[in-house]
């Protein structure tokens, strides 16, 4: 959401803005994130009403983020990962062109898949204590997440 907003920001307004919109993902619950919102809109509709419009459109898909614990929130709430991946498909689907059937571009991604996945080595930030949140919220025993099995197991 910050990246599809500030897309439309001057550079000299940039800090500010992402600052303020900070506030707004960042807040301890949906009515404060709200809060924050109408805060971002009085001070920035003026100059960028578009962005605005963007979040308050999409706020039914933000808001469940909201009912996570800080923690958790943290660890899942970018997209970093996402956006790589697919930038990697759409570099090898353009350099390539022409396709001459299904199958051809379904092994081509099939392919920019397994390369990405090589470079998927960087450990998420504050896992340690998402998965702890995680454990709490679930009422389970998450064991061997270390070596990216995740058993889950009933707490007695």
């Amino acid at each position: 959401m910050v990246r599809n907003s500030v897309k439309y920001v001057s550079y000299k307004d940039l800090k500010l803005v992402t600052a303020d919109l900070k506030a707004v993902y960042s807040a301890i619950n949906e009515a404060e994130g709200l809060r924050e919102l109408q805060n971002f809109a009085k001070k920035w509709d003026e100059k960028y009403p578009v962005i605005f419009d963007i979040w308050q459109r999409n706020w039914s898909g933000i808001a469940p983020f909201f009912s996570f614990p800080e923690d958790i929130r943290k660890a899942i709430y970018t997209t970093n990962a996402i956006e790589s991946t697919n930038r990697q498909i759409r570099k090898i689907i353009k350099n390539k062109g022409v396709f001459p059937d299904d199958k051809s571009i379904q092994k081509i991604i099939f392919l920019a898949l397994t390369n990405a996945s090589k470079k998927w080595t960087m450990p998420i930030k504050n896992w340690a204590m998402a998965l702890n949140q995680f454990a709490i919220l679930c009422d389970t025993n998450l064991q061997n997440w270390a070596n990216g099995e995740i058993v889950l197991t009933q707490k007695i």
